[in-house]
């Protein structure tokens, strides 16, 4: 009896040791796994355009004060080249492990699949949507000189003219030369399309009166407006913007529906684990919603976002449809 005694208890200590093993097992892989992440490596943001740019500036001012939040280095690399689609492509390629996000925009993320006739990345499939910067509304600008003071102004004009009036751009397949696109698609008036290398030497060509017109963002434009230079005809964004408030918007100037913005968002490769989305995107919402990032994102002319990684996915998908259906009118390509 003694002995049976004492082997039940010699079994209940080796279930009770082997049970304690199994549960800090159990308990420990979740945390590890939580835990191992970033740990001592650097997180490389990519950034698919040239220094100086809006994508650039904005992944410097987000980049430390991530470091800070995450306790590692935050690098950039700027990946430049086919409006934003070579940094892109890189940046799919990479490991879906949390070291590699994404500067996407407008251009990458929604223009270029249809604009191009092969870019090495899918901008749904490849990515994971991780937190939506703000979208900066363009303004439609005409030299101070110019007869036109509204949009129905404009619109008559280049109906009555053979070619329509000219607008200038800093780029084929950027977000000024889709706004005039969006509005020739929406109202059915052509126009004539002068695309630059840069917003630079498009907008004093039209200060200037070479070319009739051009969109931009009020970075670029409004110094310009201030000045006298150019006069402000309409926002393409849905509201009136906060440094324009007399300036009515383009679906106020009699055409509805239209709305569009020069977006900018952080995307992580295809795969990323969701914990490592939702931190980075909890981190980076703190970031752009305190005051002093609020107020340099307005100063850019871009309205912050709080969109959650579902609605930017979702509203991506709609943008990649949208720049779809106006591409394919206007029959444009880019090489």
């Amino acid at each position: 009896m003694k002995r049976n005694t004492q082997f039940r208890r010699a079994l209940a200590a080796c279930a009770w040791l082997l049970g304690s093993a199994c549960a800090v097992l159990v308990a420990s892989t979740p945390a590890a796994a939580q835990g191992s992440w970033p740990k001592g490596k650097a997180i490389t943001y990519v950034v698919p355009f040239a220094p100086g740019g809006n994508t650039d500036t904005l992944a410097r001012l987000i980049a430390p004060a991530l470091s800070t939040a995450l306790g590692t280095p935050v690098v950039i690399d700027n990946k430049g080249g086919a409006g934003g689609s070579v940094g892109s492509a890189i940046a799919a390629r990479a490991p879906a492990d949390g070291y590699t996000i994404l500067g996407g925009t407008i251009s990458s993320h929604s223009i270029n699949v249809s604009l191009y006739a092969k870019i090495d990345y899918d901008p749904i499939k490849s990515f994971t949507p991780v937190a939506m910067l703000g979208s900066g509304p363009l303004v439609l600008v005409v030299p101070a000189s110019s007869p036109y003071k509204t949009l129905n102004d404009v619109l008559a004009a280049s109906k009555a003219r053979d070619g329509g009036l000219s607008s200038a751009s800093p780029g084929t397949g950027t977000s000024p030369h889709m706004a005039l696109e969006l509005l020739s698609y929406q109202t059915g008036v052509k126009f004539t399309h002068v695309p630059y290398k840069g917003s630079g030497p498009a907008v004093q060509d039209v200060i200037g009166g070479q070319v009739d017109m051009m969109f931009d963002t009020t970075l670029i434009v409004g110094p310009h407006i201030e000045s006298g230079k150019l006069r402000p005809i309409a926002v393409t964004s849905s509201k009136r913007l906060e440094s324009l408030p007399n300036v009515p918007t383009i679906a106020e100037a009699g055409q509805k529906g239209f709305d569009m913005g020069s977006w900018q968002a952080v995307f992580a490769p295809a795969g990323t684990p969701k914990p490592i989305v939702d931190r980075l995107h909890a981190e980076i919402m703190k970031i752009v919603t305190t005051p002093d990032i609020q107020a340099r994102l307005k100063s850019f002319g871009m309205v912050p976002s709080t969109m959650t990684p579902a609605q930017l996915g979702d509203y991506q998908k709609a943008e990649v449809a949208k720049w779809a259906q106006v591409i394919k009118a206007a029959g444009i390509k880019a090489d």
